[in-house]
């Protein structure tokens, strides 16, 4: 079976644990108005692999995910949106795990239903799937709606059947001024991650601009040009620490904090930026 990559990265240190090969996958449906891959939304373009040969070429850079002689790393599928090509991943991940690679699946979860044939697709890549981290745009459906085009009852849906299922997650959730760091919407993300019986991992992701060339070279308006600025990266939380945050973090912090006392071991407000391909 043959996929469409859009890119590849080979020493991603914030798309999983650990040092992780980065695969992004070509195609997304939402159009997030701060995404910084926009490139990656048409189906129409990427590279493209079998499973084999794409397993095959990551693999010669397991090297990175040793760590003392033992496994530190592993292969993460990114995007674009890597459920819009379900059994491609499914089968490369196959061959990761034939090897013991630990994989992780970085997605929006758009594409999610209930519904066959997704669902048994679905299911098949789970077994293969070690870690899954979530992206949580806006938890409000009608504000997700506003920001990416789609609501978010499926995704909702997802987490909690991820949590059925007994499947590690990892949510991420990016703050934008005035969009995504509102009190009600955090409160309500809180609420939801307390449900969950699997997250072990919460990241707070700070808005940047570095996609605002991209958008330009692409001849698409910018939606957020001009009205925002990019999140201050004085603020860290670690832990349900809160270490030098600027008074413009201060509630963010108290809520994270209070995320962390209730349910979630491992809380973070990353100040570098995601992978980008």
């Amino acid at each position: 079976m043959e996929g469409k990559v859009h890119s590849l990265e080979s020493f991603g240190l914030v798309d999983g644990p650990g040092v992780r090969y980065v695969v992004f996958m070509q195609g997304c449906r939402m159009r997030c108005k701060y995404c910084h891959n926009p490139e990656t939304w048409s189906m129409e373009g990427g590279e493209l692999y079998t499973a084999k040969d794409l397993f095959e070429k990551a693999y010669r850079y397991k090297t990175y995910w040793m760590k003392n002689g033992k496994l530190n790393g592993g292969i993460t599928v990114s995007g674009g949106e890597p459920l819009l090509q379900t059994e491609f991943v499914t089968e490369f991940f196959r061959y990761a795990k034939e090897k013991d690679i630990h994989t992780t699946l970085d997605t929006a979860g758009n594409p999610f239903t209930m519904e066959e044939p997704f669902i048994s697709k679905f299911n098949a890549l789970m077994e293969v799937t070690d870690l899954t981290m979530l992206d949580f745009k806006e938890i409000v459906s009608s504000k997700h709606k506003e920001l990416t085009g789609w609501g978010n009852e499926n995704i909702v849906q997802m987490a909690k059947y991820l949590s059925d299922l007994g499947k590690d997650m990892w949510i991420r959730h990016v703050l934008v001024p005035g969009l995504t760091d509102d009190e009600e919407g955090l409160f309500e993300l809180r609420d939801l991650i307390r449900e969950l019986k699997t997250v072990r991992r919460v990241e707070i992701l700070p808005y940047h601009t570095l996609g605002l060339e991209k958008w330009k070279h692409l001849n698409i308006p910018y939606p957020l040009e001009g009205g925002l600025t990019a999140t201050d990266k004085n603020g860290i939380l670690f832990n349900g620490q809160s270490r030098g945050c600027c008074k413009t973090w201060q509630f963010i912090s108290q809520c994270m904090v209070r995320m962390f006392q209730i349910s979630i071991p491992y809380i973070v407000y990353i100040c570098h930026i995601a992978s980008a391909p």
